[in-house]
């Protein structure tokens, strides 16, 4: 076999094998730049649940998005994959609660066709009497419903949230509205106080007028 014949399989040797080096360099980028982007999608979407599961309020796409410090678009992607798995769709399992989309924000809320069972379950295993805070947060509410929390929370001069969420829980306040333009939900009295206070309507709340003073022996707490 001649020199010339040698040099030239070997040249055609280097080139075969650098270019298997390079198919497998450009999959070994493919692989490090594809796999985050799957992850990623995920960690979105769970900490997305996350944040939704303890959300009191119903919350703009933009705010989840400036939340999570992600893209709107993919937050918007998140929201969609969210309500199809809770939903049941590809075969998962439908969740007793989903995700909806009210007053321009999401939230998840129980399902309509377990709204009875969630009643019985509060009314039956929470027994315990409410808090002075709780108390005075109903009495807000009663006197000024319809009321956002945080109307309630600027006249309590306190955070209201896990008050609020006692007092849904026991059945005693519902959500009345959503506030199309802040989306702010405002809250009202339900039937069952009336019941628990034996009154037959919010006409029939003592008056509270009498117990404020007039002003007349002038105000010791201002400056």
């Amino acid at each position: 076999m001649g020199t010339e014949t040698v040099n030239t399989e070997a040249d055609a040797l280097r080139q075969t094998q650098g270019a298997d080096v390079a198919q497998g360099a450009e999959s070994s980028l493919a692989e490090l730049v594809e796999a985050p982007v799957e992850v990623q999608h995920v960690d979105v979407e769970r900490r997305l649940e996350a944040i939704l599961m303890v959300a009191d309020e119903p919350q703009s796409i933009v705010s989840l998005a400036t939340a999570l410090s992600a893209p709107v678009k993919e937050v918007t992607r998140a929201i969609d994959a969210l309500v199809a798995d809770f939903d049941g769709a590809n075969g998962s399992i439908r969740r007793g609660f989903e995700l909806r989309e009210v007053g321009g924000g999401w939230r998840i809320y129980v399902r309509p066709e377990h709204d009875e069972a969630v009643a019985d379950f509060v009314l039956t295993q929470n027994p315990t009497r409410l808090s002075q805070a709780a108390l005075e947060t109903l009495a807000v509410i009663a006197y000024k419903q319809p009321i956002s929390r945080g109307a309630v929370a600027s006249i309590r001069a306190v955070n209201v949230d896990s008050v609020v969420r006692t007092l849904l829980g026991r059945g005693l306040i519902t959500e009345a509205y959503t506030d199309s333009e802040t989306g702010a939900i405002h809250y009202a009295t339900t039937d069952l106080m009336l019941v628990q206070l034996g009154i037959n309507s919010i006409d029939e709340l003592p008056k509270i007028s009498p117990l404020l003073t007039d002003g007349s022996d002038g105000f010791d707490d201002v400056l």
